[in-house]
């Protein structure tokens, strides 16, 4: 596959392994097989990084803060200034690669190399805005300010579904902030990850830095519980299952660090009757189906006026049908498969449950596993059914392209309840033309989630926003706007530039 040589893995043995010059050895490292999920068959292996492997990259990252935190900000973003051109160069083969090991369409590969060029522009920029404040002192010949520091190494663990993209929000924003990163990626997609460590070796070498760029392979439950216990990293940023996060969450909290969360969702749009029913049908077409529904902004409810039901489900019905699955990198597909296995699983589990309750399959589910049609890849049907919104199957989050159907009456009372009445709040959306039902959603007594949309959909957030979620989504924000300060420490100066020694509050002491 010449793209992968473009990105500096090198096949050996037919595929069986890759080797990387300069990296940690090999010799008595375990082995982590990247699978194809579109064939079910390897496309090579890594070594897996081990519990001295860590410590070095740990120390390698600790060093380097001691000097990069001293770097101007401006400098630091020309660095990431250089990593978006390279991504630039390398956006093909980098997009194939994602296609390739994660499974999304090729368009979609594309635009996940394409946000990270986008981030990193946009870190480029926030380099020299790296604000603080001057604050009116109540004391004479008094000035107060505000000043944001480096914090120090951030731990980055990212999920297989958004396999480079992730990094870059973290990694991007971090290395402006003066902190290096430590990547632990998902075991799902450890050649993407390689990828990505080559070019931004090369970006950070050509500026005279080492060790702000760190990748670390491994299990979970050795190098990801040793990142997390880690006291010398005081923010981790994790992506992933609302379970993990809590764990997640519990470790670092106990130990006084931070941590950004981006978790589970269970995103809804909700169709009024005046809605564009042509611009809904698309939006959710692509919501739902988009990376065969393994995006955590994917859409997993349509909340439906009863009025406009019908017509909605034929247009949708007819769209589904349209929707040709297979080989992501093929021009034509619209769906590639899930990422293993146990997605398909897990999927299957939740349709059993859906029909103990009593729910009505609109399409799909009948044929659910297509391995017959397109050899043994771990290709599903994607599904419409009708359901209910407070049945334990719909509260959950399956990551698969199951779309639940729930009909309304009343906007306020019905939809707006029916919406938020589930544990997660990622994203959210509604198609009206009506101005009121629109403000409404948008309001302190509408959508509950950290981002509402009105007429687009609940996928495909813009960087320049702060991305991330409330409730078991887990409250972290991510990429735009102001969510560089999670990176960074806060500090308060007051400088006395008088004689006198005032005292705040107009205090009198020892006179």
């Amino acid at each position: 596959m010449k793209f992968l040589e473009q990105l500096g893995i090198q096949m050996i043995n037919s595929g069986a392994s890759w080797s990387a010059k300069g990296w940690i050895g090999t010799k008595g490292r375990e082995e982590l097989v990247s699978i194809n999920p579109t064939t079910g068959k390897p496309i090579a292996s890594v070594m897996q990084a081990n519990e001295r492997d860590y410590e070095t990259v740990v120390k390698k990252a600790t060093e380097s803060f001691q000097s990069f935190r001293m770097v101007p900000g401006p400098v630091r973003g020309a660095m990431i200034r250089d990593l978006a051109d390279a991504l630039r160069e390398k956006k093909d083969p980098l997009g194939r690669l994602v296609s390739l090991e994660m499974g999304k369409i090729h368009q979609e590969g594309m635009g996940e190399v394409q946000e990270m060029i986008d981030i990193c522009d946009f870190a480029v920029g926030l380099s020299r805005q790296l604000y603080g404040k001057t604050i009116q002192s109540e004391r004479v010949m008094h000035r107060m300010m505000e000043q944001w520091h480096p914090l120090g190494p951030v731990g980055i663990i990212t999920a297989f579904n958004f396999p480079v993209a992730v990094w870059a929000w973290n990694a991007a924003l971090a290395a402006i902030c003066g902190d290096p990163v430590i990547w632990k990626p998902s075991s799902e997609t450890p050649l993407t990850a390689v990828a990505v460590q080559h070019i931004a070796n090369e970006i950070q070498r050509a500026h005279g830095y080492e060790g702000v760029f760190n990748l670390v392979i491994g299990r979970g439950r050795s190098v990801g519980e040793k990142l997390i216990n880690d006291e010398r990293i005081p923010l981790i940023s994790f992506t992933g299952s609302t379970g993990m996060g809590r764990r997640v969450g519990e470790v670092v909290g106990k130990r006084l660090g931070r941590t950004i969360l981006e978790l589970g969702g269970n995103n809804a749009v909700v169709v009024t009757p005046s809605a564009d029913m042509e611009m809904a049908v698309r939006s959710v077409l692509f919501g739902a189906v988009g990376t065969a529904g393994q995006r955590c902004t994917s859409t997993r409810r349509v909340i439906i006026h009863k009025d406009v039901k019908e017509e909605f489900l034929k247009r949708l019905i007819k769209a589904y049908g349209q929707v040709k699955i297979g080989d992501p990198l093929k021009k034509d597909t619209l769906m590639g498969p899930l990422v293993n296995e146990a997605a398909i699983e897990d999927m299957e589990i939740a349709i059993e449950r859906v029909k103990e309750l009593g729910g009505k399959i609109i399409y799909g589910a009948t044929n659910l596993k297509m391995t017959g049609q397109l050899g043994k890849g771990y290709f599903v049907t994607p599904t419409i059914v009708e359901a209910q919104n407070d049945w334990d199957i719909v509260q959950k989050e399956t990551f698969a392209p199951i779309l639940y159907i729930i009909e309304y009456n009343d906007f306020q009372k019905d939809a707006l309840n029916a919406h938020n009445d589930v544990p997660q709040g990622l994203s959210s959306s509604v198609f009206t033309n009506n101005m009121r039902e629109a403000e409404m959603f948008l309001s302190p007594m509408g959508s509950d989630c950290g981002i509402a949309n009105v007429n687009l959909g609940t996928s495909g957030a813009e960087i320049g926003g702060a991305f991330g979620g409330e409730k078991e989504t887990g409250g972290g924000r991510e990429s735009g706007s102001d969510a560089w300060k999670a990176y960074m420490r806060r500090q308060t100066n007051t400088i006395n530039y008088g004689t006198d020694l005032p005292l705040a509050q107009g205090i009198k002491f020892g006179e």
